[in-house]
Order: structure tokens, then sequence, then C-alpha cells
């Protein structure tokens, strides 16, 4: 079956509006048809084509819905299968588990990257406890691929209890505007819970991206496929391997230190300056809609891939709560798995305080970002633009937490709280003796900013490594990528899932 030139151009095309509105005129697309979109032209090559069930008697067809193949994307292999709704709504059985293990196996043994297309009821009900030994199989074989090569997921209708457990398994997850995943269905969640709702309710896209389920959310196929195609261009084929390099791109330009106020109080987009920093302003930011006041995502500098964790100030200040500290350690500890660098920058008041947060656990989940990047062996570069106070400023790759280059821009204060709050505990009773609490307040708060929170003394007392102009900071990075380029080292055990 051949995808027509309309589909396959609007899938090559930047994700414009005008390229969403021509794709979304075209209906679905099959389950073969997604593989050979996804693929470069005429390298798609199926496997089990004919294999059919046992158990489904007159009622089985070949391949048992769900395609399965080899190909190549830019010129790189990869292994990739398509469930196919049309039979039995993609429900699994024990031969169509076969065939996503077997592609799943075929791409730890040829170490390169894995792509599926889910689209499932979930198990066959025709086939019983077989149906469930399946997802116990592909599951297993989740888990061995993890953090050995890339796995991505793309939710293109609605997946059901196994449907959903899976592609959670694997690194990334894509979810099309119209598909849906949970657990346990609308009806068995009316009869159970007595609890009316839709699928897309209970799971559809609005719910996962805010959630951290999927990391992306695509108009419909083509731009779904647009994306795994952009995100595998950052990722090298296995854990062993180095990210693939590209020809090098201006940035769009500017001063990045005028996106950022002087006020430590004002809010600013972090984006904008990640735009003047990397490659052609290009960021391909992960999980955007989920703990949004931290920033993740890839880009490039000089060539380079490299993975942007950056505090958010125009959410909750740039705080670090633990929905932020989960989604930044997840994202470093993939950075880490498949020899990415990791470029941090800092502009964090603290952790966000409260009797909400420490009973959601920030604790537990603060010290999986501490352990992410202490653990990390990929190069580790850190600028603090603004502010860097507390644990948030051991957290997000302080030098002593291993960071392998420590910058701070001149402006930028690091210490253990800011110094309004530091002068309100140590010089409380001077402060209330004043004739003018407020001025004495401020006259001692800017004492004590000089003496201990200004950059130049963190970089004299080593904790800085150097204090650097913010107009320097895309050559910096750029020199530090390049003096840390080393053999690479595989990490130790998987991806979980944080």
């Amino acid at each position: 079956m051949t995808v027509t030139p309309i589909l396959r151009d609007a899938a090559r095309r930047t994700r414009s509006r005008a390229a969403a509105e021509a794709a979304a005129t075209y209906p679905p697309l099959s389950a073969h048809e997604r593989l050979e979109l996804l693929c470069d032209v005429g390298s798609l090559r199926t496997i089990r084509a004919t294999v059919t069930s046992k158990r489904m008697g007159e009622k089985a067809r070949e391949g048992d819905g769900v395609v399965a193949g080899a190909g190549e994307i830019d010129g790189r292999p990869i292994f990739c299968y398509a469930q196919d709704a049309s039979f039995a709504g993609g429900s699994l059985g024990a031969a169509h588990a076969d065939s996503i293990v077997r592609v799943l196996e075929l791409a730890g043994k040829s170490r390169v990257p894995v792509i599926g297309f889910v689209e499932s009821g979930g198990a066959r009900m025709q086939e019983g406890t077989a149906a469930l030994g399946g997802y116990g199989r592909i599951f297993r074989q989740n888990v061995a691929l993890s953090g050995q090569v890339p796995q991505i997921s793309v939710i293109a209708g609605t997946s059901a209890g196994g449907g959903s457990y899976s592609p959670a398994l694997t690194d990334f997850v894509l979810m099309t505007k119209h598909a849906s995943m949970f657990l346990t269905g609308p009806g068995v969640v009316a009869e159970v819970m007595g609890e009316r709702v839709s699928a897309e309710e209970l799971g559809g896209p609005k719910v996962h991206e805010r959630n951290g389920v999927c990391q992306f959310v695509a108009e419909d196929d083509a731009e779904s496929i647009f994306l795994v195609r952009e995100l595998l261009s950052y990722l090298p084929q296995n854990s062993s391997e180095h990210p693939p390099e590209r020809h090098s791109v201006a940035s769009i330009g500017g001063d990045p230190g005028a996106c950022v106020p002087i006020e430590p109080r004002r809010v600013y987009d972090v984006r904008d300056v990640i735009s003047r920093i990397v490659d052609g302003g290009r960021l391909l930011e992960l999980s955007e809609r989920w703990a949004r006041n931290m920033v993740t995502g890839y880009a490039r500098i000089e060539g380079r891939s490299v993975g942007i964790v950056a505090n958010q100030p125009h959410h909750l200040g740039g705080t670090i709560d633990s929905e932020a500290a989960q989604k930044a350690a997840r994202f470093v500890r993939t950075c880490n798995s498949f020899g990415v660098p990791l470029v941090v920058l800092v502009d964090a008041p603290g952790f966000l305080p409260g009797s909400k947060q420490e009973a959601n656990g920030v604790i537990r989940h603060g010290a999986k970002l501490l352990h992410a990047f202490a653990e990390a062996t990929v190069p580790r570069l850190t600028v603090v633009l603004r502010k860097a106070f507390g644990g948030a400023y051991i957290t997000m790759n302080s030098r002593d937490l291993g960071a392998d280059m420590a910058f701070a821009w001149p402006q930028a204060e690091i210490g253990v709280m800011g110094a309004g709050q530091a002068v309100g505990v140590i010089a409380r009773r001077e402060i209330a003796a004043a004739e003018d609490p407020e001025a004495a307040r401020a006259a001692l708060a800017d004492d004590y900013a000089a003496e201990h929170l200004s950059a130049s003394i963190a970089a004299r007392e080593g904790f800085i490594d150097e204090v650097i102009e913010p107009h320097e900071t895309r050559d910096r990075l750029a020199w530090a990528l390049t003096a840390l380029d080393r053999e690479r080292r595989p990490p130790v055990g998987g991806n979980i899932p944080l």
C-alpha cells in the first residue's frame, strides 16, 4: 500500500498551522501507511505478515492485527510495528504479542531504535490468559531494552489496559489529538464507580500532557511521524554511541541577558533565553504542559545535541516542586542513557514551600533529581542566570554535585537564601529596633548580598568555574562541549519511569 505524496509532504514540513490543517483533511492512516510514512521511501520491510491466531478460528486474519517490520529513518536503521484497529479492535492475542516481541528482540540485537504505533482495545477476550501472557512478554522485553536503545510509542487511537502500560515503559510517548489511553475504560468506570466519563475526559491528550504520561501531542498521524523523526535526530542508535552531529546553525542572535530582568521577582520566559543560545533558536520541548515551572527539551549547540534543563520563572517563579523534580529527573536519566550532554540553566529561589508540597513527597521527588544528576556520566554544564538559592542551587547540577563546568552571569546571586530572607533571620532584632525597619532591612539586605551572594564571590571560592557575560554563553558552552568530548561510558541500569 502506498501513501499519497501530499501526506508524505505534510510529515516533512515544519509544524506550522498550515501544515497541520493540510494534513487534517485526510482520514487517519492505516497501520501499514503509518509505517510507510515513518520510514524513508522504499525502506520498509515487513516481517511475520502471514502469522495467524490459533484461537480465533474462522475469524483469524493474516498478521493478527499488527504490522511489524524494519526500515530506515534518515538512512539509519530502525525497527517498528503498528497495531491494526481494523481487526478485533487491535486487541492483543498471543500471535499478535509475539510479533511485537520479535520486533523488540531484533531491535535489541541490532542495537537500533524501535517505534511502536499503539491502538488497541487491550487483551483479546477470546484468548484469555494467553493474551495476558503476551502482555507480560512485551513488558519484559520493554524493560530489557530500557536505556539500551531508544523506544518511542505513538498512541494513535484508543489504547486500553496493557495497551497503555507498554508505552509507559518506553522512553517517549506521543499522542495524536484524538487518541486516548487508560487502564480501565469508560464503560467499566461507569459500572464500578458510577462515574460517567468520556474516553477523552478519562485519558485524552489534555489529561496526559498535564500529568506527564505523554511528552508530545500531535495534530494527527502525519505530525506525530514528523515528531518521531525529529526526536530521533537528537538521539544515538543505542546507549554506546554518541548522538549524531549536524551542521552548525547560527543562533537567532541577540543577547540572552536582555531577556532576564534585573529585579529578582520579575518573571520572564526562559525559553527566550534558550532561543538565543541554541542553533537556530530551535528547542524540541518535552512535556510542555506538565510541571511548567521546569523546561526540558532537546536542542543543538554548534551542531551537537544537548538536553536542556531550565527553571521557568514564568511559572511559580521558577521554584521547584514535586512534579518539576520528577519531570527533570526523568529527562536527565534519559539523556544520560543515550549520551546526550546536559545544559542546565538556573534561576530558582528554592523548592516550593508549604504543607501541600510536603504531603506530596517533595523530599522524595527532589531526591530523584539529585540522584539523576549525581549519577550522570555525560558532560554536564550549568549556567546560573539570576539566582540559585538553598536546595535548588545544589539540586540544579551544582559544581559539588558533579557539574563538569559551572558558569554564572555577573548579576547572579548564589547562596543559602535571598538577602531579604537572610537578614530577616540573622538581624531580626536589629531590624525590629530600627526607627524605620523596612529601610533597615533593605540596607542590611544590600550589604548581605554584596558580601555573601554575588557570583564573583562564588567564583573566588571555587563554586563557580567562571563568571561570564550573557552574550558569551553560547560560545562558552560550545567550547566546554568540545573540551569535555570523551569516550562514551554507557550508564548502568535501565531508564525506569519516574
